[in-house]
């Protein structure tokens, strides 16, 4: 597989976001990149495409900009680029929330890494004894491609209904030790930080989300496929485009 997929983002503040927009897209039309780039005042969120060589000058350049200089992509490969053009957007949002108190920027909720989330799910606890819980951030239809075992996911149809729902369900964590996770670990990072302002103990985001867990941990405890949005539809563990799903928003 030739093409070099990565998705990153960071929780930053940017006050530049029409400049930043103009030399984002002259960067990425002269490397020949395809998908999408989202900015905002909280940060930016990237899902691209191309040859490894073009991959790695992008990111290269980007960590030239020190509000950038951390980003660690998350990689995939797959034979053909799988998006039709480049777009670099603007937003209010990177991932849609609407609780303008969950400021990730101003700091992150605690994580755990994901050779460390495989290691509480085999031994059945945390390494402080208490049950392990995990919630699946994401919305209905990207549940319905795979996810962990014994998950408490809400049924969503948008990322908008997490606060409520949650809410509603907060005895259920009494006690225990809550993993919340996403695909890349945005969305996870927003829950994080809400589920600990509204009171709910022991909470941590995946580190780098699903597609980190399959690099570092594989399949282990995971049903199914990871839903990527982009024309792959989804990967399986081994982070090859998976042939069996068939899932649209």
């Amino acid at each position: 597989m030739s093409i070099l997929n990565i998705s990153a983002y960071k929780f930053v503040g940017l006050d530049d976001l029409d400049a930043l927009r103009a030399r984002l897209v002259e960067r990425c039309e002269a490397l020949a990149l395809k998908g999408t780039i989202l900015l905002a005042p909280e940060g930016i969120n990237l899902f691209l495409a191309a040859p490894r060589e073009a991959i790695e000058t992008f990111v290269s350049w980007l960590h030239e900009d020190p509000r950038f200089a951390d980003i660690a992509p998350k990689e995939s490969l797959s034979e053909d680029v799988p998006f039709g053009r480049m777009r670099v957007r603007l937003k209010k949002e990177i991932i849609t929330m609407r609780a303008p108190s969950i400021r990730p920027e101003e700091g992150r909720a605690p994580h755990v890494l994901p050779l460390d989330l495989r290691r509480w799910l085999d031994q059945g606890h945390d390494d402080d004894g208490r049950p392990v819980v995990l919630v699946d951030t994401r919305n209905d239809y990207e549940v319905a491609a795979g996810t962990f075992e014994n998950t408490v996911d809400y049924g969503l149809s948008s990322f908008t209904g997490f606060p409520e729902a949650i809410a509603a369900d907060r005895a259920r964590f009494d006690g225990k030790t809550v993993v919340s996770f996403c695909t890349g670990g945005i969305r996870c990072e927003k829950a994080a930080i809400h589920m600990r302002e509204i009171g709910i103990d022991h909470v941590f985001q995946l580190e780098g989300g699903i597609l980190k867990y399959f690099e570092e941990a594989g399949g282990a405890h995971w049903h199914g496929d990871c839903f990527v949005f982009d024309e792959r539809g989804a990967v399986d563990p081994t982070l090859s485009p998976s042939d069996t799903a068939d899932i649209t928003p």
